[in-house]
């Protein structure tokens, strides 16, 4: 993410009244006669003209909030083209209140079959409220009579009573755009941040004043208008192995600095110093208040480590302990809504309530354990420049064992003492303590997870491969693998759907070990019959030794990205096969021999074969010592992902002697 502008509205002294710059409305024939997007011949859809406004002011029900207004024209190419005719508006509540989208209008401009032009309109009942949960519904609607060559034009407003989290503004979305531009109007009670995040610049910005613009019971004050433009946006393409896409899309982003009551003339600064923020959760009813409730969890764990001496058994036992007793509602955060004894009495909670009861049992049993904050890779990196509590959604808990720390989240019974869901591994974690300053860590480096895949194989006359194959899965491959095998009834059911998804392949018999044993490595031993050679006759035989686990394409297909490759964690994984043939053959064309390494030690794919009469054995290691690549490196993990398919392709193949 490169982070290209940062500006503080204050006033701006230039003194004469702006207005908002909305683009003409209705149609254009060379808009609608348009064959495709010279900037972007492969797009299927482009915006050719987006405006948004964002006022604070007073709302019809006489309190203060973000009035929004949106207008978008768009022109569609293709039937691929048809998503972008489908709208969809996030709305927010809190308990008390909500936000309310009217004037909602649409419509579809398009030649007909007979070159005449026509123009439909939405139907307002064909508008349609869907609740996500509850605290976020969506205003769903699609414009009407779409076809290729089509020109849909919409526009809304949207009423926000929650004026403190001011309207962002993306640039780019996932087709091209021609011209985006935002305005926004800040009376002078309020003082904001504007950054502007992604790598594209402004083509548009400027600030002007507005004369008594706020009017309110009496107060008044004059308004900061501010205008962000950027033209020939290209289209933002997601890519395989990144965070959340608002970490890189080109926007600009408004953070609350402070705000003056307008009629009581009371001053209130938001952005803090970490000291005032540590102040503030130790003292926080739902944060720090569930931390000091040792007194509570002091008689539940006590059965719990009742003969354990060391602070490793008594902490995995109060963890292994905590996942079986909650079951996790779904819900994430930061802080405990009705507190840590209800969720306890309740066998369920929040990610919340699970974690801040693990801190508080742990320091309890005398672990020095402590809070980490930090923002799932869905919800997008941390602002490091100051505290914003908003940035972060998550809790884990941070055991100091020792010299080490270890990480945890005992909101899932699968995850292995030490190890986070992938979700969690997403750039920085503020760490909170009882007794000292906050700091940072480093979350993109906790983890390393692996495999290792044995087959030992024999060729038999009659054309069939038996043999045994031996699966190990370590860390949060070991994580991912339980988590496979418990969707299912039993393990007779697992082992029954994974023989259908192997047609050449019968599975005769297996073997599962440590699936409930989370502190060791998951074992899955396959006793195998593959159906490999239906002529035994034949002078030449085709052999892949990738038949178990074959790579077919490259992730990574843009000749360049502007954004890192985050796999969350290094790995490591392997594969040594074992293969006796029969005594009529040998080897006349062996696998590739490689040996690619990426730069500085980042990583590797490396193959061995060895032979000796019949016999073979063929090695390859796969291995990234990095959980992040930047941009600069994607070239050289780009070819070594063509080197691993390249390889994988290629065949052996087997000669009667």
């Amino acid at each position: 993410m490169k982070k290209l502008l940062l500006i503080t509205l204050l006033f701006i002294g230039i003194q004469h009244l702006a207005t908002a710059q909305d683009f003409k409305e209705g149609f254009v024939q060379e808009e609608v006669d348009m064959q495709r997007y010279d900037k972007d011949t492969a797009a299927h859809a482009v915006f050719l003209n987006e405006f948004g406004n964002s006022r604070m002011d007073v709302t019809s029900d006489d309190h203060i909030g973000i009035i929004y207004s949106y207008h978008a024209k768009i022109k569609i190419f293709d039937n691929k083209g048809f998503t972008s005719g489908t709208i969809e508006i996030p709305v927010h509540n809190s308990d008390n209140v909500s936000e309310e989208v009217t004037d909602i209008t649409g419509t579809t401009y398009y030649k007909d079959d007979n070159g005449m032009m026509q123009k439909v309109d939405l139907d307002p009942k064909k508008i349609f409220k869907v609740k996500d949960y509850k605290y976020q519904s969506t205003i769903k609607f699609a414009l009407p009579g779409l076809r290729p060559g089509c020109v849909i034009e919409f526009r809304y407003r949207l009423t926000s009573p929650f004026w403190d989290n001011f309207r962002k503004w993306e640039f780019q979305d996932d087709i091209p755009k021609i011209y985006s531009q935002y305005e926004v109007h800040i009376p002078g009670f309020w003082t904001f941040n504007a950054s502007l995040r992604g790598p594209y610049k402004l083509t548009k910005s400027t600030s002007e004043l507005e004369r008594e613009c706020f009017t309110s019971h009496g107060s008044k004050s004059d308004c900061s208008h501010l205008v962000y433009g950027m033209k020939d946006i290209p289209a933002f393409v997601e890519e395989d192995y990144m965070t959340s896409p608002k970490n890189f899309l080109s926007a600009i982003y408004f953070e609350l600095v402070e705000w003056t009551n307008p009629y009581t003339g009371a001053k209130t600064r938001e952005t803090k110093e970490w000291k005032d923020i540590d102040h503030q959760l130790k003292i926080d009813e739902g944060f720090g208040s569930q931390m000091k409730r040792k007194d509570l969890m002091k008689e539940r764990i006590a059965p719990v480590i009742v003969g354990k001496t060391t602070e490793m058994d008594k902490a995995t036992a109060i963890y292994a302990y905590l996942q079986k007793w909650y079951k996790w509602n779904e819900y994430i955060g930061i802080s405990s809504s009705e507190g840590i004894k209800h969720a306890m009495d309740a066998h369920t909670g929040s990610i919340a309530d699970i974690n801040l009861t693990l801190i508080t049992a742990l320091n309890a049993a005398g672990i020095n354990t402590e809070a980490v904050l930090l923002s799932t890779r869905e919800h997008g990196n941390i602002n490091t420049l100051y505290p914003v509590i908003s940035d972060f959604n998550y809790i884990v808990a941070k055991a100091n064992i020792g010299d080490k720390s270890y990480y945890l989240d005992a909101s899932d019974p699968l995850l292995s003492f030490g190890v986070l869901p992938l979700k969690c591994l997403n750039d920085k974690g503020r760490v909170i303590s009882l007794n000292k300053p906050s700091y940072w860590v480093e979350l993109s480096s906790l983890q390393k997870t692996s495999e290792i895949h044995t087959l030992d194989l024999t060729l038999l006359d009659n054309g069939k491969i038996k043999g045994t194959i031996s699966n190990y899965y370590n860390g949060y491959n070991a994580y991912l693998k339980r988590k496979a095998i418990k969707k299912f009834n039993s393990i007779d059911e697992y082992i029954e759907d994974l023989d259908a998804k192997l047609p050449k392949i019968k599975i005769l018999k297996s073997d599962i070990t440590n699936l409930d044993t989370l502190n060791q490595p998951l074992g899955e031993v396959l006793e195998v019959e593959i159906d490999a050679f239906d002529n035994m006759n034949k002078a030449r035989l085709i052999f892949n030794p990738f038949f178990w686990e074959k790579r077919t394409n490259n992730p990574f297909k843009l000749a360049e990205r502007d954004y890192p490759v985050d796999w969350g964690m290094a790995s490591d994984n392997r594969l040594v096969i074992n293969m006796h043939l029969p005594a009529q053959y040998t080897i006349d064309t062996p696998p590739q021999v490689v040996a690619f390494a990426l730069p500085n030690s980042g990583g590797m794919f490396v193959t061995n074969y060895e032979s000796h009469d019949n016999e073979f054995t063929f090695s390859n290691i796969i291995r990234f010592t990095k959980a992040i690549y930047t941009p600069e490196e994607y070239p050289y993990l780009k070819e070594l992902y063509n080197k691993i398919v390249l390889t994988e392709k290629t065949d052996m193949v087997f000669k009667k002697k």
